[in-house]
């Protein structure tokens, strides 16, 4: 999950008051995505382990529709226009690939997870569906570790420490978190490898702790966003210096630049007549007439 500082206004959902709004929904929603990833796991322990799997399936559907909003509400600031992208090297790799690497991990974990309970339900013992399964649980954590360490490369040119202090409290419990979940799925993946095991037996006990301890990490992370969006709406004064030069800076400058010319050319078309009038009533003297006037 991307959460960024507001280094510029690229968030635009309209009015203030609605972008507030939406930031406050995106930010709940998230902490009840990593109450359900808890809950998840935790019932991994318990006799209810489908059940446990279903509350997993709930919150990895949440936590990719954060993404998805995060990344539109990205892209809506450039207008959607993708070429753009090509301009401004931190809204490329940060603003655009991060929600779409934590989009696709969440995916891949998804469909690892659901391998493993549809193979548990129908009772099937399909080996290479098992074992892509156990992949997929490995690949899913490693693209949220990547997208972790690319939202922490953001960059400033001029920084409140307040504001860095509220950024990292988030990004840090949810780099360890995404790399517990990884470092579980190996540990799971390499115990499995020795051994033949189907069904849900295929998620071994390392992988149940690691995602428990990952979840109450995206869930510090997730609680630490909800107090950085209420503290950044509640300062005054600039705290965050927005970024320059950018591809926002550059579609800015593209509708404002369009208005002076429309101004250029209604002036020229005022002083068109003007000129005309004024040629009419004062009639320059020919050069033959001074002559002859001269004789």
């Amino acid at each position: 999950m991307v959460k960024l500082a507001s280094a510029r206004e690229i968030r635009m959902y309209g009015p203030r008051l609605n972008r507030n709004r939406f930031e406050y929904i995106n930010a709940g929603v998230y902490m009840f995505a990593a109450i359900l990833l808890v809950g998840g796991f935790a019932a991994q322990f318990s006799k209810e382990q489908l059940s446990g799997l279903v509350l997993l399936f709930i919150g990895l559907a949440v936590i990719m529709v954060v993404n998805v909003h995060d990344l539109l509400a990205h892209l809506a600031g450039i207008d959607y226009r993708f070429l753009l992208l090509g301009f401004d090297p931190q809204l490329a790799l940060v603003e655009f690939a991060v929600p779409v690497v934590h989009s696709l991990g969440t995916l891949l974990y998804f469909l690892g997870i659901l391998f493993l309970f549809t193979e548990a339900e129908k009772g099937h013992d399909n080996f290479k569906v098992e074992k892509q399964a156990v992949n997929l649980l490995i690949a899913g954590p490693a693209l949220w570790l990547i997208g972790s360490i690319h939202n922490s490369c953001q960059i400033y040119e001029r920084a409140d420490g307040h504001v860095q202090i509220l950024q990292q409290s988030v990004n840090i419990p949810f780099l360890f978190g995404s790399l517990l979940f990884l470092v579980g799925a190996i540990l799971n993946w390499q115990k499995q490898s020795g051994y033949v095991h189907h069904g849900l037996k295929l998620l071994s006990d390392d992988w149940k702790w690691f995602g428990v301890f990952g979840s109450l990490l995206l869930l510090i992370g997730g609680l630490m966003n909800v107090v950085k969006v209420f503290k950044i709406q509640q300062m005054s004064g600039l705290r965050l210096e927005k970024l320059r030069g950018g591809a926002q800076d550059r579609l800015m400058q593209e509708r404002e630049g369009q208005m002076p010319l429309i101004r250029e050319e209604q002036r020229r078309r005022r002083k068109s007549p003007e000129e005309g009038t004024t040629s009419t009533t004062v009639a320059p003297t020919p050069y033959k007439d001074v002559l002859v006037g001269q004789a």
